[in-house]
């Protein structure tokens, strides 16, 4: 009899197990198959005849003045700076009339686009005129020489095809053409082109900000270079993703030093300098600060869900259920692991000068890029309890910032950006994204709520290393892209969003 007891229990055991799964399997069911899309409707662009080719040539004849930017020497480039505003004069001449020009700090360039309308607020474009010099020893990687601006296959080559030159030039492109066709903007549109992004904006883009808030100016909303249209790079989408960036990580290096008493290598010390450098780092490595699918991540997921095929549609559409196994395998990947957390980054080592004698110091740097949420203090805090050694000295870099704000997407901005990108590139989903490199755009918190970071640049995975790398390039057909939807954007900016 209580044999026969304890086999009825466990009947009803596994089939009320056998109804939960089945309940859970028909509610994740239903909910991937009721989840809507997103995705923005919007009556298609008018055509416009753009001269890719004469448009190219424009941008490869900027790329041979090395603007390179320097956080030691600030004008050992303005020669060049000089050149490139000379060369934007000659081939902008409409836009050199219509707008005015400042010169703010050493090189750094404010345009002002006068709106019809007083009682709107103003917006602004973004983009640098600096780049990031050739890594020494890679020059004979290239296909071409990286300051030629060669036009070959199809592409413009050269550092600042990508970043950041194409942007600004497009820019130009589209302004130049508009003021052709006598259009004139009811906002004050505002072109940003800092000297310095690649070493911090501190003086170039935050004293323009700086600037315009000491004559009042509350900008409507900003769009610098930022998130792309990735085109076969997220797994389970097979349209590419327009990315809008409603925020960026902030930037956080700690410099560590630990001192002991240098000695012999022949009767070393039980604690070394090294090796207490070495047990912390390694700490630091293995307890990364916490991470998870939230906000700005959150809202990525959520949007490009319901456009995704297969298990990973199921996947993102049921978080409430499937987080823990997605965010495990997000974590695997550095690119959408970064998108998830504060991440740690050992960057450099220093210790010893000769075999045989242990070093009385060791020294280390630690970059962190800090989620919005997360903050410079508790970023610190986390270092000092993770390294759980006190005499370990840690200093601050000067530099560091904290995240910047997220910026909404039911604002004005967003819904014309998300428009703009849309109507360009209509075989991509538009979605929010978190930019987690720093860009200019961080100091234009300070003149607006509405800040935002797209470049409108096609790239398949492979590209992604261009960025700051060897073989950079833009295609021709993208770069007429690019022109495109800067037009659009400034006509959809005079007229409220779809």
């Amino acid at each position: 009899m209580k044999q026969r007891k304890t086999a009825t229990v466990i009947k009803r055991i596994f089939q009320l197990l056998l109804l939960v799964v089945l309940g859970l399997a028909a509610a994740v069911a239903v909910n991937t198959w009721r989840t809507p899309s997103r995705q923005l409707a919007v009556q298609p662009a008018p055509k416009l005849e753009i001269d890719a080719e004469a448009a190219a040539k424009r941008l490869s004849g900027a790329i041979p003045f090395r603007t390179v930017s320097s956080l030691d020497d600030p004008k050992g480039n303005n020669a060049e700076f000089d050149k490139l505003h000379a060369y934007l004069a000659e081939k902008f001449p409409k836009l050199h009339a219509t707008l005015k020009k400042e010169v703010i700090g050493d090189k750094a360039l404010l345009y002002t686009w006068q709106g019809s309308d007083a009682a709107r607020k103003p917006v602004a474009l973004m983009a640098h005129q600096d780049m990031v010099p050739i890594a020494p020893g890679t020059e004979k990687a290239w296909s071409v020489d990286p300051f030629s601006g060669e036009i070959k296959d199809g592409f413009i080559w050269g550092r600042g095809t990508l970043d950041n030159k194409s942007n600004l030039l497009a820019q130009m492109e589209a302004i130049e053409m508009l003021i052709g066709k006598g259009f004139k903007p009811k906002q004050t549109v505002y072109l940003i082109a800092g000297d310095d992004e690649e070493v911090t904006g501190l003086r170039g883009a935050l004293p323009i900000a700086e600037l315009l808030k000491s004559r009042g100016v509350e900008l409507d909303w900003v769009l610098d270079e930022g998130l792309l249209v990735l085109d076969g790079v997220l797994p389970g989408l097979s349209k590419p993703a327009a990315l809008i960036g409603l925020a960026e990580k902030g930037y956080a290096t700690f410099f560590l030093t630990l001192d002991t008493a240098p000695s012999h290598s022949s009767m070393p010390a039980q604690k070394t300098a090294i090796g207490g450098m070495s047990k912390a780092l390694a700490n630091l490595e293995a307890h990364q600060m916490p991470g998870g699918i939230s906000g700005v991540a959150g809202e990525m997921f959520g949007t490009l869900a319901p456009e995704m095929s297969g298990v990973n549609r199921v996947m993102l559409s049921n978080l409430w259920l499937t987080a823990p196994l997605v965010q495990s395998q997000l974590e695997k990947s550095p690119s959408s692991n970064a998108m998830l957390r504060t991440t740690t980054a050992l960057t450099i080592v220093r210790a010893g000068n000769k075999d045989n004698v242990l070093p009385g110091r060791a020294e280390a740097a630690v970059n962190f890029r800090v989620l919005p949420g997360d903050t410079l203090a508790s970023v610190e805090a986390h270092l000092r309890k993770t390294l759980d050694n006190d005499a370990i000295q840690i200093k601050a870099y000067p530099g560091n910032s904290e995240p910047s704000p997220v910026s909404p997407t039911d604002s004005t901005g967003y819904r014309t950006i998300e428009q703009t990108v849309r109507q360009a590139f209509p075989d991509a989903v538009v979605a929010p994204g978190l930019m987690t490199a720093a860009t200019d755009s961080r100091h234009m918190s300070l003149i607006s709520k509405s800040v935002y970071r797209f470049s409108p640049f096609r790239v398949k995975g492979e590209d992604l290393p261009r960025f700051h790398g060897t073989n950079e390039r833009v295609s021709i057909a993208n770069y007429a892209e690019m022109i495109g939807f800067y037009h659009q954007l400034l006509v959809n900016t005079d007229q409220p969003p779809q």
